[in-house]
């Protein structure tokens, strides 16, 4: 049986981008798929370390650590250092479901002046600053496949995709990246 903990990325060894993009397999994280009724985020927060965000397209942060709203009682939640997410929720005593899908996903860091072309290549959401600000987060379709978008910084997002879109995924970036050149 294949040892999952040490999987390598299907990403590994990618790169790409363009003069104003850069391309950027993301390091491994944890990520926690989280539903939970209203009532049941302040323990959860209080968990996890961060305010769990109630409102469409936004996020909490803190650290190294992202609660991503997806919906009205969904979150993805991600861990960039690894940290077991898993059983800080255990003990919350509160409703709530929590997987584990760290090797579900893959996240491509997208930034550069030339990011929210690059990714317009392939989404139909407005990226602009006055409609997606730093900290916003949407769960969208890059060409033919689903991903949750997350903007990290002012010219730098993040990309999170199913590992079976990944190769897809980032080569359409790498085409958005070279349009955006232009």
């Amino acid at each position: 049986m294949a040892d999952t903990a040490v999987r390598t990325s299907v990403l590994s060894g990618k790169q790409g981008g363009s003069a104003t993009v850069r391309l950027t397999p993301a390091p491994h994280a944890t990520r926690v798929a989280l539903r939970a009724p209203a009532e049941s985020l302040a323990a959860l927060s209080s968990a996890l370390g961060l305010t769990i965000p109630a409102a469409p397209k936004t996020s909490g942060r803190s650290g190294g650590r992202s609660a991503l709203w997806l919906g009205p009682d969904e979150w993805l939640v991600i861990d960039e250092a690894g940290g077991d997410m898993m059983t800080a929720l255990k003990g919350t005593g509160v409703v709530h479901s929590a997987t584990d899908v760290s090797h579900r996903n893959v996240a491509i860091i997208v930034s550069g002046p030339g990011a929210e072309t690059a990714i317009m290549a392939g989404c139909p959401q407005d990226l602009s600053l006055d409609a997606f600000p730093v900290g916003a987060c949407s769960r969208t379709l890059f060409g033919k496949a689903e991903i949750v978008l997350f903007r990290t910084e002012e010219d730098t997002f993040r990309v999170e995709c199913w590992r079976s879109f990944a190769d897809f995924v980032f080569g359409l970036l790498a085409e958005g990246a070279a349009d955006a050149a232009h």
